[in-house]
């Protein structure tokens, strides 16, 4: 059996991941240090280098790890919503949760510091954001396809304008501290979505 300071060394990487990801989503990637995360985890700078040699190794691993969690949930809904407008539905419902913790979505926050990220983290951004889009394209398709669904343009234009009005939503909800700003907006978006043309 491992020991207590066994367990708490094999969970230091998951641990560093959870502190680092609240406090980007909270304070952007620019807003906060390894000092910051050393002190809240009551270790040493050093033994965070030991397991993220730098910052940009670190956000690189909160990126993959959200991206890997965010596709997880997208195949949830896949597995268990029926019908184009409830996945899109399930969709935003992903942000609200986020928001309603009083976070914003990570890259999102990574987004907005672009011109500043390592450039191993913009390639990361952009692909989390490709794979997001590319998901909403599919079922965009589908709605369209079953006539559920009614947009002007492409599946792609349309799932763009969605992450977009989504990111925007949050961003603008987030000062006043209402969830119910982010809802009203994502639920005029969705059903804008459902009306015939």
């Amino acid at each position: 059996m491992a020991t207590r300071a066994g367990r708490n060394e094999i969970n230091t990487p998951a641990r560093i991941l959870d502190v680092a990801e609240r406090l980007v989503q909270q304070r952007g990637f620019n807003g906060f240090s390894y000092a910051d995360v050393a002190k809240e985890l009551g270790i040493t700078k050093p033994a965070l280098h030991y397991h993220y040699a730098g910052k940009a190794e670190l956000g690189d691993a909160l990126i993959t790890r959200y991206a890997a969690r965010f596709a997880q949930a997208l195949d949830e809904i896949d597995a268990n919503v029926v019908g184009a407008p409830a996945k899109l539905d399930a969709y935003a419902t992903l942000y609200e949760d986020v928001l309603r913790d009083k976070r914003m979505c990570l890259c999102g926050m990574l987004a907005a510091e672009y011109q500043t990220l390592p450039k191993a983290m913009t390639k990361t951004v952009i692909r989390f954001f490709d794979d997001s889009e590319r998901w909403l394209t599919h079922v965009l398709d589908q709605g369209r396809q079953d006539q559920t669904l009614h947009f002007a343009g492409t599946s792609t234009d349309a799932a763009r304008m969605i992450v977009g009005a989504l990111e925007g939503a949050m961003l603008v909800a987030r000062p006043y501290g209402d969830v119910d700003r982010f809802r009203t907006t994502s639920a005029h978006l969705l059903a804008d979505l459902t009306k015939p043309n």
